[in-house]
Protein backbone atom coordinates (compact mmCIF):
# COMPACT_ATOMS: atom_id res chain seq x y z
CA UNK A 1 0.00 0.00 0.00
CA UNK A 2 1.70 6.96 -3.10
CA UNK A 3 5.98 9.07 -4.16
CA UNK A 4 2.80 8.92 -4.49
CA UNK A 5 3.40 15.85 -6.52
CA UNK A 6 1.51 12.11 -7.88
CA UNK A 7 -0.94 10.20 -10.01
CA UNK A 8 -2.92 9.66 -6.95
CA UNK A 9 -3.20 13.79 -5.88
CA UNK A 10 -5.38 16.71 -7.27
CA UNK A 11 -4.08 20.37 -6.88
CA UNK A 12 -6.89 22.25 -5.51
CA UNK A 13 -6.99 26.30 -5.61
CA UNK A 14 -7.66 28.50 -2.61
CA UNK A 15 -10.97 30.48 -3.44
CA UNK A 16 -10.11 34.36 -2.29
CA UNK A 17 -13.32 35.74 -0.39
CA UNK A 18 -13.15 39.39 0.98
CA UNK A 19 -14.84 38.69 4.39
CA UNK A 20 -13.95 34.93 5.50
CA UNK A 21 -17.08 32.80 6.84
CA UNK A 22 -17.24 31.65 9.89
CA UNK A 23 -17.49 27.92 9.70
CA UNK A 24 -18.51 25.44 12.42
CA UNK A 25 -16.38 22.87 13.70
CA UNK A 26 -17.44 19.67 14.93
CA UNK A 27 -15.12 18.99 17.81
CA UNK A 28 -15.46 14.91 17.04
CA UNK A 29 -14.94 15.72 13.79
CA UNK A 30 -11.59 17.63 14.23
CA UNK A 31 -10.44 15.02 16.54
CA UNK A 32 -11.24 12.70 13.63
CA UNK A 33 -9.35 14.67 11.05
CA UNK A 34 -6.35 15.26 13.37
CA UNK A 35 -6.31 11.39 13.58
CA UNK A 36 -6.33 10.51 9.55
CA UNK A 37 -3.60 13.12 9.48
CA UNK A 38 -1.30 11.62 12.03
CA UNK A 39 -1.67 8.05 9.78
CA UNK A 40 -1.18 10.15 6.62
CA UNK A 41 1.94 11.87 7.71
CA UNK A 42 3.22 8.01 9.14
CA UNK A 43 2.34 6.62 5.29
CA UNK A 44 3.67 9.94 3.27
CA UNK A 45 6.60 9.26 1.68
CA UNK A 46 6.21 5.92 1.35
CA UNK A 47 5.10 5.27 -1.68
CA UNK A 48 8.02 3.37 -3.15
CA UNK A 49 8.19 1.72 0.26
CA UNK A 50 6.80 -2.26 0.82
CA UNK A 51 3.41 -2.44 2.60
CA UNK A 52 3.02 -6.45 2.39
CA UNK A 53 5.22 -8.95 0.56
CA UNK A 54 4.31 -12.60 -0.34
CA UNK A 55 5.54 -14.57 -2.93
CA UNK A 56 6.94 -11.35 -4.55
CA UNK A 57 4.22 -9.52 -4.58
CA UNK A 58 4.20 -5.73 -3.55
CA UNK A 59 1.70 -3.53 -2.61
CA UNK A 60 2.99 0.41 -2.04
CA UNK A 61 1.91 2.21 1.06
CA UNK A 62 0.44 5.00 -1.46
CA UNK A 63 -2.75 2.78 -1.63
CA UNK A 64 -3.08 3.48 2.00
CA UNK A 65 -2.60 6.95 1.94
CA UNK A 66 -5.02 7.41 -0.86
CA UNK A 67 -7.73 5.53 0.67
CA UNK A 68 -7.12 7.54 4.18
CA UNK A 69 -7.54 11.08 2.11
CA UNK A 70 -11.01 8.67 0.38
CA UNK A 71 -12.28 8.41 4.00
CA UNK A 72 -12.52 11.93 4.60
CA UNK A 73 -15.97 12.05 2.82
CA UNK A 74 -17.63 9.25 5.20
CA UNK A 75 -19.21 9.98 8.36
CA UNK A 76 -16.92 10.94 11.82
CA UNK A 77 -17.27 7.36 13.81
CA UNK A 78 -16.97 5.52 10.31
CA UNK A 79 -13.43 7.43 9.64
CA UNK A 80 -12.29 6.61 12.88
CA UNK A 81 -13.04 2.96 12.50
CA UNK A 82 -11.36 2.53 9.48
CA UNK A 83 -8.16 5.24 10.34
CA UNK A 84 -7.51 2.77 13.38
CA UNK A 85 -7.75 -0.75 11.10
CA UNK A 86 -5.12 1.29 8.42
CA UNK A 87 -2.98 2.21 11.21
CA UNK A 88 -2.92 -0.94 12.65
CA UNK A 89 -2.22 -2.33 8.90
CA UNK A 90 1.08 -0.49 8.89
CA UNK A 91 2.06 -1.22 12.48
CA UNK A 92 5.93 -2.73 12.50
CA UNK A 93 6.93 -6.58 12.25
CA UNK A 94 10.17 -6.86 14.57
CA UNK A 95 11.15 -9.24 17.68
CA UNK A 96 11.88 -6.74 19.45
CA UNK A 97 9.42 -5.25 22.03
CA UNK A 98 8.02 -1.57 22.46
CA UNK A 99 10.02 0.21 24.97
CA UNK A 100 8.20 0.65 28.33
CA UNK A 101 5.26 2.49 28.68
CA UNK A 102 5.23 2.54 24.52
CA UNK A 103 1.45 2.55 22.69
CA UNK A 104 2.97 1.46 19.95
CA UNK A 105 1.38 -1.98 18.72
CA UNK A 106 4.34 -4.26 16.79
CA UNK A 107 3.49 -8.17 15.28
CA UNK A 108 6.61 -10.66 15.07
CA UNK A 109 5.61 -11.91 11.93
CA UNK A 110 3.73 -10.47 8.68
CA UNK A 111 1.30 -13.11 8.83
CA UNK A 112 0.37 -12.24 12.92
CA UNK A 113 -0.05 -8.76 11.70
CA UNK A 114 -2.49 -9.48 8.59
CA UNK A 115 -4.54 -11.80 10.46
CA UNK A 116 -4.67 -9.00 13.45
CA UNK A 117 -5.52 -6.39 10.11
CA UNK A 118 -7.80 -8.59 8.48
CA UNK A 119 -9.90 -8.69 11.61
CA UNK A 120 -9.72 -5.39 12.49
CA UNK A 121 -10.93 -4.17 8.64
CA UNK A 122 -13.96 -7.06 9.18
CA UNK A 123 -15.27 -5.11 11.35
CA UNK A 124 -15.38 -2.19 10.16
CA UNK A 125 -16.47 -3.90 7.00
CA UNK A 126 -19.49 -5.48 8.93
CA UNK A 127 -20.46 -2.32 10.98
CA UNK A 128 -20.49 0.36 8.22
CA UNK A 129 -22.23 -0.12 4.95
CA UNK A 130 -21.84 1.59 1.43
CA UNK A 131 -17.89 2.77 0.24
CA UNK A 132 -16.36 2.40 4.02
CA UNK A 133 -16.87 -1.44 3.60
CA UNK A 134 -16.15 -1.55 0.31
CA UNK A 135 -12.86 0.14 1.07
CA UNK A 136 -12.22 -1.89 4.26
CA UNK A 137 -12.97 -5.23 2.05
CA UNK A 138 -9.98 -3.87 -0.06
CA UNK A 139 -7.27 -4.05 2.53
CA UNK A 140 -8.97 -7.48 3.66
CA UNK A 141 -8.12 -8.50 0.35
CA UNK A 142 -4.64 -7.21 0.53
CA UNK A 143 -4.00 -9.04 3.85
CA UNK A 144 -4.86 -11.52 3.03
CA UNK A 145 -2.23 -12.04 0.36
CA UNK A 146 0.01 -12.52 3.03
CA UNK A 147 -1.83 -15.44 4.16
CA UNK A 148 -3.58 -17.37 1.07
CA UNK A 149 -2.50 -15.49 -1.50
CA UNK A 150 -4.70 -17.24 -4.00
CA UNK A 151 -7.80 -16.51 -2.27
CA UNK A 152 -6.23 -12.53 -1.97
CA UNK A 153 -6.08 -12.32 -5.53
CA UNK A 154 -9.74 -13.61 -6.04
CA UNK A 155 -10.92 -11.28 -3.95
CA UNK A 156 -9.22 -8.07 -5.74
CA UNK A 157 -10.44 -9.74 -8.86
CA UNK A 158 -14.22 -9.24 -7.15
CA UNK A 159 -13.42 -6.19 -6.66
CA UNK A 160 -11.58 -5.03 -9.58
CA UNK A 161 -14.87 -5.06 -11.35
CA UNK A 162 -16.20 -2.12 -9.77
CA UNK A 163 -16.16 1.13 -11.44
CA UNK A 164 -15.63 3.24 -7.86
CA UNK A 165 -12.24 4.16 -6.55
CA UNK A 166 -11.53 1.15 -4.50
CA UNK A 167 -12.10 -0.68 -8.16
CA UNK A 168 -9.32 1.36 -9.20
CA UNK A 169 -7.29 0.61 -6.46
CA UNK A 170 -7.72 -3.34 -6.76
CA UNK A 171 -7.22 -3.16 -10.21
CA UNK A 172 -3.62 -1.34 -9.60
CA UNK A 173 -2.98 -3.96 -7.31
CA UNK A 174 -4.43 -6.67 -9.24
CA UNK A 175 -1.53 -5.91 -12.12
CA UNK A 176 1.35 -6.42 -9.68
CA UNK A 177 0.53 -9.76 -8.22
CA UNK A 178 -0.16 -10.47 -12.23
CA UNK A 179 3.36 -9.02 -12.77
CA UNK A 180 4.80 -11.02 -9.84
CA UNK A 181 3.34 -14.04 -10.77
CA UNK A 182 5.12 -13.72 -14.68
CA UNK A 183 1.96 -13.01 -16.32
CA UNK A 184 3.09 -9.99 -17.50
CA UNK A 185 0.89 -9.35 -20.87
CA UNK A 186 -2.49 -9.52 -17.86
CA UNK A 187 -0.30 -6.94 -16.19
CA UNK A 188 0.00 -4.75 -18.82
CA UNK A 189 -3.33 -5.23 -20.06
CA UNK A 190 -4.59 -4.18 -16.60
CA UNK A 191 -2.37 -1.11 -16.77
CA UNK A 192 -2.97 0.08 -19.48
CA UNK A 193 -6.98 0.13 -18.92
CA UNK A 194 -5.73 2.22 -15.50
CA UNK A 195 -3.52 4.70 -18.14
CA UNK A 196 -6.62 5.36 -20.37
CA UNK A 197 -8.42 6.35 -17.44
CA UNK A 198 -9.25 10.46 -17.01
CA UNK A 199 -8.88 9.50 -13.30
CA UNK A 200 -7.12 6.28 -12.45
CA UNK A 201 -6.68 7.51 -8.47
CA UNK A 202 -3.47 5.76 -8.30
CA UNK A 203 -0.99 8.53 -10.43
CA UNK A 204 -0.44 7.97 -14.05
CA UNK A 205 2.94 8.72 -13.54
CA UNK A 206 3.35 5.74 -11.70
CA UNK A 207 0.93 3.71 -13.85
CA UNK A 208 3.05 3.92 -16.66
CA UNK A 209 5.93 3.49 -14.72
CA UNK A 210 4.88 0.35 -13.85
CA UNK A 211 3.92 -0.40 -17.34
CA UNK A 212 6.99 0.49 -18.78
CA UNK A 213 9.13 -1.46 -16.60
CA UNK A 214 7.20 -4.39 -17.83
CA UNK A 215 7.71 -3.83 -21.43
CA UNK A 216 11.00 -2.98 -20.76
CA UNK A 217 11.59 -7.09 -19.66
CA UNK A 218 9.75 -8.07 -22.65
CA UNK A 219 12.36 -6.41 -24.55
CA UNK A 220 10.11 -3.95 -26.18
CA UNK A 221 12.58 -1.40 -25.81
CA UNK A 222 11.14 0.99 -27.56
CA UNK A 223 7.71 1.44 -25.84
CA UNK A 224 9.55 1.45 -22.80
CA UNK A 225 11.62 3.93 -23.80
CA UNK A 226 9.12 6.64 -25.26
CA UNK A 227 6.93 6.09 -21.87
CA UNK A 228 10.16 6.78 -19.57
CA UNK A 229 10.74 9.62 -21.78
CA UNK A 230 7.59 11.26 -21.40
CA UNK A 231 7.36 10.44 -17.56
CA UNK A 232 10.87 12.19 -17.21
CA UNK A 233 9.91 15.04 -19.60
CA UNK A 234 6.28 15.97 -18.29
CA UNK A 235 7.83 16.30 -15.01
CA UNK A 236 10.79 18.38 -15.66
CA UNK A 237 8.23 20.97 -17.19
CA UNK A 238 5.51 20.79 -14.37
CA UNK A 239 5.24 23.92 -12.93
CA UNK A 240 2.81 25.18 -9.42
CA UNK A 241 0.30 27.28 -9.26
CA UNK A 242 2.97 30.14 -9.36
CA UNK A 243 3.84 29.08 -12.23
CA UNK A 244 7.69 27.98 -10.81
CA UNK A 245 9.46 24.82 -11.99
CA UNK A 246 8.37 21.77 -9.83
CA UNK A 247 10.74 19.20 -7.90
CA UNK A 248 11.02 15.75 -9.74
CA UNK A 249 9.19 13.01 -7.79
CA UNK A 250 11.14 10.26 -7.22
CA UNK A 251 9.27 8.31 -9.72
CA UNK A 252 10.05 10.80 -12.73
CA UNK A 253 13.66 11.01 -11.41
CA UNK A 254 13.95 6.68 -11.49
CA UNK A 255 12.14 7.30 -15.11
CA UNK A 256 14.82 9.35 -16.20
CA UNK A 257 17.60 6.74 -14.87
CA UNK A 258 16.07 4.02 -16.77
CA UNK A 259 16.18 6.30 -19.91
CA UNK A 260 19.86 7.19 -19.52
CA UNK A 261 20.99 3.35 -19.17
CA UNK A 262 18.38 2.62 -22.59
CA UNK A 263 19.02 5.62 -24.72
CA UNK A 264 21.88 7.99 -22.92
CA UNK A 265 21.44 10.93 -25.94
CA UNK A 266 17.67 11.00 -25.21
CA UNK A 267 17.82 11.34 -21.54
CA UNK A 268 20.36 14.29 -22.05
CA UNK A 269 17.27 16.13 -23.78
CA UNK A 270 15.70 16.82 -20.00
CA UNK A 271 17.11 18.92 -18.04
CA UNK A 272 15.90 18.59 -14.04
CA UNK A 273 14.44 21.77 -12.77
CA UNK A 274 17.26 24.34 -10.64
CA UNK A 275 16.15 24.80 -7.28
CA UNK A 276 14.79 28.20 -6.09
CA UNK A 277 17.55 30.43 -5.14
CA UNK A 278 16.96 31.09 -1.60
CA UNK A 279 18.49 34.67 -2.03
CA UNK A 280 15.90 35.77 -4.59
CA UNK A 281 16.97 36.45 -8.43
CA UNK A 282 15.72 33.04 -10.08
CA UNK A 283 16.58 29.85 -9.93
CA UNK A 284 20.10 28.97 -8.54
CA UNK A 285 22.62 28.58 -11.36
CA UNK A 286 20.90 30.96 -13.67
Amino acid sequence: MSRKKRRFEQLEAAAAANKEKKIYVNPLQKKVDEKLEDVERKLAGKGRTVIYIMAGVVIVAIIAMIVVRMNRSSNATAQAALGKAIELSQSRVTDTPPLAGSTEKTFKTEKERAEASIAEFQAVADKFGGAVSEKARFFIAVNRLVIDRQAGIQELEGLANASSDVGKLAKFALAQTRAEDGKADEAIALYQELAAMDDPLVAKETVNFELAKLYEKQGRKQEAVDIYYNIAKSASEAKDLDGKPVTMTETAKKAKQNLQQLEPNRAKEIAEPAPDNPFGGGPIGM
